[in-house]
């Protein structure tokens, strides 16, 4: 079926708490895109943001970050007493936010009553794991796990640490994965009752300093001391000479495979409650994945390990036969992942940006039907930062391709959403930015940078949406979309 939809992370949307969250903004993006026609609204991981603060290094890959949480229906729900300050900004700034949500939940947290419906939240297996492990993280100044002494490293062992002086914060942590949970879940279903779908993104590996490793420490492949024998990462090619020295540990398969790859099982699970659909960043590693030794500065010297991905699909596929997996298959791949991929019928990606060589022909229509076409994710330039990049050889490549499928030349910008929602492929999503024609000032993420610009574009109106949604709902409807 032909559809269509938009990627936007919940942290983009507007907000006057400097960051954006599960409050009216959501709800008001969610009727603005229902009336345009999309039905799926792609979201980047949710999880309490790590390393950079990026989504895909987070502190658990079942726990939510407290920075989503919207003061104002805390407001609305009696938890605080006066109308919270606010933090106005056009970037999100993680600090500043964080910060601040922490002040108005502390405050929350005091005004809340335990019911039912968080009796029956905290039966989750990782509620008061995690609330023991940011606990005791924070006690420690936020080092990671393998550095705490010994007692405290233990306890998700033997149980034997005396967590009495820490019940309050344990509480606390607790609360707030339970108005993340209860806040999203609400959006949700809002979204559904409108047709939307949510897309949900899980990242392949996760990071050593997650409540994650610390508990499953024999699924992964790690010295004594805790610190990883080898991790991941990707091998040298065009973009980066020396690889990309990513740092998770590795997956110990013998040890998932004895234990019936319970660790997968138990994230896909806890996410297919959260999500309508579920994307699988680097799947390729299902099939290969670059091992590297840990004491390695670079990812240059590392090997090609063969991982067992039909065996773990088989499992997913029978515990969960009506989830919609999508596979991130990007990138120079071997034959045997797109086999993979195709066994389980789990449709793969296509980047529309990635398409336009003058050099090498147009292929950017997919031959396949069951793909999603994008015209770039939150890794790549938006599509007129693209554009406005090219030498001229290129530019009019493109503008000639769009004379010929009688696609916009006067608006760049709609004319690469033309091309994009025209393909073959059954889904087209596009990230809010190219919708918007906006520059490279909006991208998202640079992959292999670490600074204050990633991850920090934010929608601070939309207005312009709204402008654009009778343009969309014909593109949409002229393309067989709905």
């Amino acid at each position: 079926m032909r559809t269509s939809g938009i990627l936007l992370a919940i942290s983009s949307l507007n907000s006057k708490y400097g960051v954006g969250d599960f409050g009216k903004e959501a709800y008001k993006f969610v009727d603005i895109i229902q009336k345009t026609g999309f039905t799926i609204w792609q979201l980047l991981p949710l999880n309490p943001l790590g390393y950079g603060n990026s989504p895909y290094q987070p502190y658990s890959s079942q726990a939510g970050d407290e920075i989503y949480i919207s003061p104002d229906l805390l407001y609305e729900q009696g938890l605080l007493k006066k109308k919270p300050k606010t933090l106005e900004n056009n970037r999100v700034d993680y600090e500043k936010a964080r910060k601040l949500k922490a002040e108005i939940l502390k405050e929350a947290f005091k005004n809340f009553k335990k019911d039912k419906d968080y009796e029956e939240f905290i039966k989750f297996d990782f509620v008061y794991k995690y609330a023991v492990f940011l606990t005791l993280k924070k006690a420690n100044n936020l080092n990671i796990w393998n550095k705490w002494d010994k007692e405290q490293k233990n306890w998700i062992v033997d149980r034997k640490l005396d967590l009495s002086k820490y019940n309050e914060g344990i509480e606390y942590e607790m609360f707030v994965q339970y108005m993340f949970y209860k806040q999203w879940t609400d959006l949700k279903k809002y979204a559904n009752s409108k047709g939307i779908r949510i897309m949900g993104d899980i990242p392949f590996y996760v990071g050593l300093d997650s409540l994650d490793v610390w508990e499953n420490q024999k699924s992964f492949l790690l010295n004594k001391n805790g610190n990883p024998k080898f991790i991941a990462g990707v091998p040298p090619d065009y973009f980066s000479k020396n690889g990309q020295r990513w740092g998770n540990p590795i997956y110990d398969w013998k040890y998932l495979k004895e234990n019936d790859y319970y660790f997968w099982i138990k994230r896909i699970e806890y996410n297919a409650k959260l999500y309508d659909i579920l994307r699988i960043d680097h799947f390729r590693a299902f099939d290969t994945y670059w091992q590297v030794n840990a004491r390695n500065k670079t990812a240059k010297a590392g090997e090609w390990i063969e991982a067992p991905g039909y065996e773990v699909f088989d499992l997913i596929k029978k515990k969960f036969p009506k989830l919609e997996i999508v596979a991130e298959d990007l990138g120079g791949l071997r034959k045997e992942v797109l086999q993979l991929r195709d066994h389980y019928n789990l449709k793969g990606m296509k980047i529309l940006l990635f398409s336009l060589d003058p050099n090498e022909g147009n292929n950017n229509f997919s031959d396949k039907k069951n793909m999603i076409i994008y015209t770039g994710t939150h890794d790549n330039q938006t599509a007129m930062g693209f554009f406005e990049s090219q030498d001229q050889k290129t530019k009019d490549y493109i503008i000639k391709l769009f004379k010929e499928h009688n696609y916009d030349t006067q608006n760049i910008a709609n004319g690469f959403l033309e091309m994009t929602f025209d393909s073959i492929a059954d889904y087209a999503i596009v990230p809010v930015q190219d919708i918007l024609g906006l520059d490279d000032s909006a991208r998202m993420n640079t992959p292999s940078t670490l600074n204050n610009i990633n991850w920090s574009f934010k929608l601070n109106s939309m207005e312009k949406l709204e402008e654009k949604t009778d343009y969309l709902h014909k593109l949409l409807k002229k393309t067989k979309r709905i």
